[in-house]
Formats: C-alpha cells, sequence, structure tokens
C-alpha cells in the first residue's frame, strides 16, 4: 500500500468517523443471525405512505414518458402546489417559478445549498447539539462552523448569535437553523424568527431554517415558518420534507423555498449534481400535498400516543423525560449512575443486551454527550417491549465495571 495511488481530499480528514456505524453494525449482524432488534435509534418511518400517493405512483410510473430526465427543478405542478400549501398554511406567498424549487430530500437541498453559498473563509453558526448535515455540509464546502449552545430561550440564543456577530471578523456568512429540532425536540415561537430576521439584516447574514419536521407537532402546538417573519424572504430560505410528514423518507423528496437569489444559486449547483426527483414522485407528491392533510393528522397521532407511552415508561423506571411538543423524537438524559458510562457506550450496551438501538447524544456533537435520542417509529407494543427490554438490560449492567468504560 506504500505506492497506493489513493489520496483522499484534504476535507476528508475534517470528517469524523461515523457513531452510528458502530451501532449499526451490531444492529445488522444480529439481525442476520436472526433476532429480534427493536430499532429506536434511526427516524425512519415504518408507517405506510398514504394509498393515494402509492397509487398514483403506480399509475405514473407505467407510463414511458416518466422514465426519462425529470425536470430538475421540480415541475410546475409540484412547485405551484408546494406555493399554495405555504399560502393556506403560513400566509405566505411564494413565486413558484422563482422562489420554489424540489430538492432529493432536505438533506442533498442544505448540502448543495451550502456549495452554492459557503468556502474557505466563510462562517456558519450552528446550535448544538445538532443534525450532522448540519454542521459537515459547511465543512465540506470548506468553510468554518462555529456551535452555540441551542437555547430553549429565545433572548440567550439570539443574545449569543449577536455577540459572534459583533466579535468576528470576517462577519459570519450563515446562520443554520431548525425548529422542531433534531435532536432535542426543541420548539419555539414566531418572535424568534422575527428577531433572527432583524440580526440577520443588521450583520448581513444569510438563513437557512430546516422545517423538516413542520407538521410533527403535538398538544395544540402549532409550529411556525421562518417566512412568516416580516421581510424573511429577503434573507434567507427554508428547506420541507416529505419524508416525516407523508411517511415518505424512501421516497427521496423535499423542497426549499425562500429567497430567489438563494435558489437561483441551489438550482445552479443542482444543475451540475443531479437531474431532479423521478418524475412520477414528483406527480405522486402533488397528490399528497392536495389531498393527505387528513393522513397527516392520524400520522401525529400515532406519534403523539407513541410519545406518552415511551415518556411515561421511562418515567416510571426513574429517567428524567420531558414530553416533545414537536418532531418524531424523545431527547432523554441518561440516568444516574449510567451516565458515567457515556452515551457511546450505553448505547453500544442496550444494542448487546437488550436487542435495542438508541442513538446516542454524542453523535449529535460534544453537545449530546449524556443524552439518548429514541425515535418514535416502533409501533406501541414493541416500543412496551422495548422499555421492558432496557429495565432488565440496566439491572445486568454494572457502568464502572472495564467493559462499560
Amino acid at each position: 500500500m506504500q505506492n497506493s495511488p489513493i489520496r483522499f481530499a484534504s476535507r476528508m480528514a475534517q470528517l469524523p468517523p461515523y457513531l452510528f456505524g458502530t451501532i449499526n453494525q451490531i444492529k445488522m449482524q444480529k439481525r442476520w443471525e436472526g433476532l429480534d432488534v427493536i430499532d429506536l435509534g434511526m427516524g425512519n418511518p415504518i408507517d405506510p405512505t398514504p394509498e393515494p400517493v402509492i397509487e398514483k405512483l403506480c399509475d405514473v410510473v407505467k407510463d414511458p414518458k416518466s422514465h426519462r430526465y425529470p425536470v430538475a427543478a421540480g415541475f410546475k405542478n409540484l412547485r405551484r402546489e408546494i406555493a399554495r400549501s405555504y399560502e393556506k398554511d403560513y400566509g405566505v406567498h411564494l413565486d413558484e417559478d422563482a422562489e420554489v424549487i424540489g430538492t432529493i430530500g432536505s438533506k442533498e437541498g442544505i448540502s448543495h445549498m451550502s456549495l452554492a453559498l459557503i468556502g474557505p473563509g466563510d462562517t456558519v453558526i450552528v446550535p448544538t447539539p445538532a443534525f450532522p448535515i448540519h454542521i459537515y455540509a459547511s465543512i465540506i464546502a470548506g468553510g468554518n462552523v462555529i456551535g452555540i449552545p441551542l437555547e430553549t430561550s429565545s433572548e440567550s440564543l439570539l443574545r449569543r448569535i449577536s455577540d459572534i456577530c459583533e466579535s468576528l471578523y470576517p462577519r459570519p456568512k450563515v446562520l443554520m437553523l431548525n425548529y422542531p429540532h433534531n435532536p432535542t425536540s426543541t420548539v419555539t415561537e414566531p418572535e424568534l424568527f422575527r428577531e433572527v430576521v432583524v440580526l440577520a439584516k443588521k450583520y448581513q447574514f444569510m438563513v437557512i431554517h430546516d422545517f423538516a419536521y413542520a407538521k410533527i407537532t403535538f398538544d395544540g402546538y402549532t409550529a411556525p415558518s421562518f417566512l412568516q417573519a416580516p421581510s424573511a424572504i429577503d434573507v434567507g430560505v427554508e428547506f420541507g420534507s416529505f419524508s416525516k410528514s407523508y411517511n415518505m423518507a424512501g421516497w427521496r423528496m423535499g423542497y426549499c423555498v425562500g429567497n430567489r437569489q438563494m435558489i437561483q444559486g441551489l438550482a445552479k449547483v443542482k444543475g451540475y449534481y443531479d437531474y431532479g426527483i423521478f418524475s412520477a414522485i414528483q406527480i405522486a407528491g402533488i397528490v399528497a400535498l392536495r389531498h393527505c392533510d387528513e393522513d397527516i393528522s392520524r400520522q401525529v397521532a400515532i406519534y403523539q400516543q407513541r410519545r406518552d407511552l415511551l415518556c411515561r415508561g421511562l418515567q416510571r423506571m426513574g429517567w428524567p423525560v420531558a414530553k416533545p411538543k414537536g418532531g418524531m423524537f424523545v431527547w432523554v438524559k441518561i440516568p444516574e449512575p449510567y451516565d458515567r458510562m457515556g452515551s457511546m457506550q450505553f448505547a453500544v450496551e442496550m444494542m448487546k443486551r437488550a436487542n435495542v438501538a438508541v442513538a446516542p447524544g454524542i453523535g449529535f456533537g460534544q453537545e449530546g454527550e449524556g443524552y439518548l435520542r429514541l425515535a418514535l417509529v416502533e409501533n406501541e407494543n414493541r416500543i412496551r417491549q422495548a422499555l421492558r427490554q432496557i429495565k432488565r438490560a440496566l439491572a445486568d449492567i454494572d457502568p464502572d465495571a472495564p467493559q462499560a468504560k
């Protein structure tokens, strides 16, 4: 290997090992051995896509015209439907030709938007812990990331953003936001976005808001769109996804809406990288937007029942946990004395001893250490079984034993 011509780009050295890889490897090995693993680790919906969406896909995919290269920015009818949904849900008017673009899921869109906006010497502010792509999309693009603690208080978060802008030169170029938040499920109110727009104009930074969990909210709470804030479209964009609202995770369908110059930049990058979403999926997505609001309501009710069951079970085991108002995860602090193990080792022990997969908080940054992210994707019976298996496993774990360190 000494004479090997294989040499990675220097940016690869900035990407840490994929911390979930160990968990996934154990999970797949157990499943190959025929063992049942209850997976609370990944936000990968197991509930079905709405039937009208599936029927439309099956119908359209038979048409040979749909097998050709699609429209990269998204069919006009799809973009029009996305714009209509924003008008209906948030009172936001969008130009479907200039302020809406289809993406291959929000993750792809955020990655390519980062390539359009960020380069060497540019800085992005990201509240942490964070979904990894919110950090590493900018790093892959050659930029720098400043992580700030995610604050439940809007005033504290805004003050941190302002302090960085005042003290840093050149000033930050982009602020990355995500509400309802992954992994912590933190939610916010419209006032935060209004004040962010004020800061963005004052300090001349752009805003990217990941709104993937827009419709997954509980207890009467409604998540605001960033674009509802006055003049928000002057400074930023918002990414949305069909993955969670319509159980279309594997379909890879999302969108970006907002500032037309930022949309143009994303479109230019995507023009070199991809041909857009498969045509049949785009048309099925139109059906989802037009006819599947009730399906979303039913799915949210299912997630809320799972949330309540999981939180009650953890509380009975003595875990400190609060019910989230949004998202499809429960973010929970590992109780004493097991927190001494660290979240990664704790997750490994749960896989080995309980056959339950959980996401270690350290996978979302150092600020996530000591926590777990539990996804609400399994049905209620399996959540009950997971709780029983976790409880039994904890009784057998010595957190100070050498193998648990």
